[in-house]
């Protein structure tokens, strides 16, 4: 294994001092080091992997120096698209050093939504015409990787360093952000679990908010069917929650979102405010951090998400953060007559030790919704 200030300092003794991305489980020490040591200026939590390759090409544009984007190899899809007509060698040719968190390696145990991603990830680069390595977890190995990967830089070519499971070093977040809010998400989530009626329908997000809330219909003795778990697909819950509300205008549709993939594709939530739909509740928890991943910071406490949707057009805003409060709006929500509504619920950062995994597979997942939904 090699210190994360092993990469770091090797970088920047070649004038590279500038990261851009989105947290990965299999980067948290990277990450965490990162928070630890770097300002505002020389390290930014992008919003997602795309704009991260965007910041990077504007930082080059005004320095000259490359830049380091990091991301799960979940967001290779969202870097598609710069890499391909922004710092391509055929349009503005912009160097860019990716690392990429390698999950659902082939031969390695994930979950589902790993597998795929997992066998196309180094298929994906070669697809692209970017040149890798996978990051050598002995340091003299990985410093001869560096070097290449700063070489190739040099020649004004994108490089990725594709990191596997067990490469860096622990190294604790000491820049905790967030606030000690009187719920956990858990709680949260049970008290809007427990406020949605027989025939309503859970959208909830990947990571813990799935986790959380497939454990509470277990604990209660509830079947699963009336949610979809959208264990990948980060960003993306509240369309499919708008999907399923257009199509099924009897039904109350509940996306349980994070703050985290609320900030992703925020341009959603404009689609969502303009949909007229009144019978979708989309509620966001809000930690001000990527909690599943290592507990990174996002944005989530430094902007004002209920004025965002208000801007955008939902009919109903609320913000809470303590049970009291809750339980009055959740009680509001069940006689609203217009939509959609977004409530935002602040929670505290964390999650138990012991918290399970969904046991269905996400294709039981679906069949068992759209039975459901045929009822």
């Amino acid at each position: 294994m090699i210190e994360p200030s092993f990469l770091v300092d090797a970088l920047n003794r070649v004038g590279i001092d500038f990261y851009t991305g989105v947290p990965d489980s299999l980067l948290k020490d990277l990450c965490a080091h990162l928070a630890n040591r770097l300002d505002k200026g020389h390290h930014v939590t992008a919003a997602n992997e795309g704009a991260a390759v965007a910041l990077a090409a504007g930082h080059y544009l005004a320095t000259g120096k490359p830049a380091v984007v990091y991301m799960q190899n979940s967001g290779q899809g969202n870097i598609i698209n710069p890499l391909a007509s922004l710092t391509d060698e055929e349009v503005y040719h912009i160097p860019v050093l990716l690392i990429i968190g390698w999950r659902g390696r082939p031969g390695m145990h994930d979950e589902p939504q790993h597998v795929k991603q997992g066998k196309v990830t180094t298929g994906l680069l070669n697809t692209m015409g970017i040149n890798y390595d996978i990051l050598s977890k002995d340091e003299t190995m990985a410093g001869k990787q560096i070097e290449k990967a700063v070489a190739a830089l040099h020649k004004n070519n994108v490089y990725a360093l594709v990191i596997e499971k067990g490469t860096f070093v622990e190294c604790k977040l000491t820049a905790e952000e967030g606030r000690d809010f009187p719920m956990s998400r858990e709680e949260a989530i049970q008290a809007v679990a427990a406020a949605m009626g027989d025939r309503d329908v859970a959208v909830s997000t990947t990571g813990m908010i799935s986790r959380e809330l497939f454990e509470t219909r277990a604990a209660w003795g509830q079947v699963h069917g009336r949610d979809f778990l959208t264990v990948g697909s980060m960003g993306h819950a509240s369309q499919i929650a708008l999907g399923i509300a257009f199509a099924k205008k009897d039904r109350m549709v509940w996306c349980l979102d994070g703050d985290g993939a609320a900030i992703m594709h925020m341009g959603s939530m404009a689609i969502v405010g303009q949909s007229a739909c009144s019978n979708l509740v989309h509620v966001v928890f809000n930690n001000g951090a990527h909690d599943s991943v290592g507990g990174q910071p996002t944005v989530g406490m430094d902007i004002d998400i209920p004025a965002i949707a208000r801007a955008t057009g939902y009919a109903g805003v609320f913000s809470v953060q303590d049970r009291s409060s809750l339980a009055d709006i959740l009680q509001k929500l069940g006689q609203a007559a217009a939509g959609p509504i977004l409530l935002e619920i602040k929670v505290r950062k964390g999650n138990r030790k012991d918290l399970g995994r969904p046991t269905t597979t996400p294709a039981q997942n679906k069949e068992a919704l759209m039975a459901f939904l045929q009822s």
